[in-house]
């Protein structure tokens, strides 16, 4: 397996918006779910960070996340786009 993590900080009052672009019925998931090789996202508040969530999204191979991101540029480069006023910080964690 593997996973591509990333920490957010929401912008302010944007909480609820952020948790619902990010979490599973979002558009992150709706787009990761077209390809194949993924397992799915986990959407977790960091505990050591008040106010700050992690993404977890698993792929089944480094191989097969290289391929969604080929594939689906122009759209992951549209939803970052649009949810990047949802979040005040961002930070990459795992990859």
């Amino acid at each position: 397996m593997f996973s591509i993590e990333w920490e957010f900080l929401p912008a302010p009052g944007r909480a609820a918006e952020f948790v619902a672009a990010y979490g599973d019925q979002g558009p992150w998931v709706e787009l990761f779910r077209r390809a194949r090789g993924y397992l799915g996202t986990q959407l977790l508040p960091v505990i050591d960070r008040p106010g700050w969530y992690r993404t977890i999204d698993n792929w089944t191979s480094a191989e097969a996340y290289a391929a969604f991101r080929s594939e689906y540029a122009d759209q992951y480069r549209a939803i970052d786009m649009t949810c990047a006023q949802l979040t005040a910080q961002e930070r990459h964690v795992k990859r």
